[in-house]
């Protein structure tokens, strides 16, 4: 197939002779290096490549070309080839544009021209998108196919765990001519579905979140017995833990239910992250996150709950849903927190069906032409109405109390209050759910003038509180009256160590009621509630867990 290209696509001649010169002279032994003078020039480049069995590595384009500019021309470059890295070149007066690439065709970096020196300011961005591209290639893989229906939450659940996963697959209605002819060729009928199809044709009907975790490729066993750290749950806490724990030689395994990333990894954009001035999706942060810390040797187990800890000597143990076991000298308790369930009539029936807790992104498409309508006041609520704003005819957002301000970001608020196509409604909440075996309408009750109406609904994603996955933990950690774990000076009573402390010392900074065992992110008592607090937890956490380990 030869060597992957590196497209560049400047209508300036010596624009794109300068960059080209510079891309040959860091990367021209192992990437073909084509320059193109115009967006139509390189679509028809990127064809004959398509049609020769080519690879692209790399799309950079100028945002400023006659006749279809930059961010129109990698609209049409995705279709091609999908996993491309993609660059768009900017003048400092292009700024917006380069946001707006980011938001419309998810473009991975923008480089503001000049790049002079290249080895500052070409070169590191250009090294960043390949090690990204080569995670993945750019080579047709077989997709896992899923065979299902719109309105079931099995069906649901599987979709949504593969996206969040970031596993590439295909869904068909079961109602579908291909969805039909994978259900014939499987021998399978109504009672089979969803059906997922494996890359190597298996069928497996209605399978469990660990089958399909197993058949994606998804590690589901853990490569040895006992470790030096065990982290229990994969958001922006467990992930910076992962990578800190790897890095310092730290035999370092990363347990996660469901997906990692957590809450976070479902935010469709980001903008408050340090390094990120241009707003990163959580899903991309997931991905950098999870390849960083594989990079460093952290393991991950997927699709494994645990319901027990203890302490075992100088060993503390997990216990797993299916009986199993698995130690380590210290733990990281990083679960995060769930969204409290919305209490209301007719919701529980509907969950899956047109009710949905956290942002649910697969079901951004099939949200065209309805009516959506997000319950909650902070930040993820804030961020899932401006994603659901590009699909939806109108997004309401339904907020319990007087205003925005108290608890989401200022930047959000005016970013929503730009959006035509979304309401901002406050002091209302949700008081019933109806539809016929999906969601069709929602009543709500105003509580500024006291009414109660009832209107259309396509969509409703709930957004609404948090409470710590802690229960599992029982007795064995101090915990609030809310369920969060306590840790460092949170322990201490009138100067008084938590009872059964056996160490000549007060608890560590992010340590529990019992050594060793230490919580971060959003699950520990009194924490912020930011995805740069949790990261920072997270490593600091494994410098903790060092002076213990060190003390032992």
């Amino acid at each position: 197939m030869g060597q992957p290209a590196i497209l560049t696509v400047d209508d300036d001649p010596s624009v794109s002779r300068a960059i080209a010169r510079d891309l040959r002279r860091r990367y021209g032994d192992h990437h073909r290096i084509i320059r193109a003078g115009s967006a139509t020039e390189a679509l028809d480049v990127l064809k004959e490549l398509k049609l020769r069995g080519g690879r692209v590595a790399v799309v950079l384009a100028d945002y400023r070309m006659p006749q279809m500019n930059g961010i129109e021309f990698l609209e049409q470059a995705m279709d091609l080839f999908p996993h491309a890295r993609r660059a768009l070149l900017t003048a400092y007066a292009d700024t917006d544009a380069a946001i707006q690439a980011i938001n419309v065709v998810d473009v991975d970096h923008y480089l503001l021209k000049p790049w002079d020196p290249p080895e500052e300011k070409l070169y590191p961005v250009v090294d960043a998108l390949l090690d990204a591209w080569q995670a993945t290639g750019d080579q047709e893989l077989p997709d896992i196919r899923v065979v299902g229906h719109r309105w079931s939450e099995p069906s649901f659940q599987i979709r949504d765990f593969l996206a969040r996963n970031l596993v590439p697959y295909r869904y068909f209605g079961a109602d579908e001519p291909e969805g039909r002819r994978l259900l014939e060729a499987a021998d399978a009928g109504p009672e089979a579905v969803p059906l997922v199809v494996t890359a190597d044709g298996r069928a497996l009907p209605r399978p469990s979140v660990q089958e399909v975790a197993e058949a994606a490729g998804l590690s589901t066993r853990a490569g040895r017995d006992f470790y030096d750290l065990i982290i229990v749950g994969g958001g922006p806490a467990g992930l910076g833990a992962a990578v800190y724990g790897g890095s310092e030689g730290l035999k370092t395994l990363l347990i996660e239910r469901q997906a990692v990333g957590g809450q976070a990894g479902q935010s469709s954009r980001i903008e408050n992250y340090l390094g990120f001035p241009d707003g990163i999706s959580g899903a991309q942060l997931t991905d950098r996150a999870r390849r960083q810390a594989d990079k460093f040797a952290a393991e991950t187990l997927n699709t494994r709950e645990v319901v027990g800890l203890r302490a075992d000597g100088s060993a503390r143990t997990l216990t797993f849903a299916d009986g199993g076991e698995i130690s380590a000298h210290a733990v990281l308790l990083a679960t995060g927190v769930s969204y409290r369930p919305l209490l209301a009539d007719g919701v529980a029936e509907l969950t899956g069906s047109g009710v949905f807790y956290g942002s649910a992104a697969t079901e951004g498409p099939a949200c065209a032409g309805t009516d959506v309508y997000i319950v909650g006041g902070a930040n993820s609520a804030g961020q899932a109405a401006l994603f659901f704003a590009r699909y939806a005819r109108r997004v309401t957002l339904l907020v319990r109390g007087d205003s925005l301000e108290s608890s989401m970001s200022y930047y959000l608020i005016q970013q929503l209050a730009q959006v035509g196509n979304i309401e901002v409604r406050t002091r209302c909440e949700v008081v019933g759910a109806h539809g016929d075996g999906h969601l069709q309408a929602i009543t709500i009750c105003d509580s500024k003038n006291g009414t109660r109406t009832t209107v259309e609904c396509g969509y409703l994603f709930v957004f609404i509180g948090a409470e710590p996955r802690t229960d599992w933990l029982g007795a064995t950690v101090e915990r609030d009256g809310k369920g969060f774990v306590r840790t460092g000076s949170d322990l201490l009573t009138n100067g008084e160590r938590p009872r059964g402390w056996d160490r000549d010392r007060d608890p560590f900074y992010l340590e529990s009621s019992v050594p060793g065992i230490f919580a971060a992110g959003d699950v520990r008592a009194n924490s912020i509630k930011r995805v740069a607090s949790a990261v920072g937890e997270g490593a600091m956490a494994v410098a903790l867990v060092h002076r213990y380990l060190e003390a032992q």
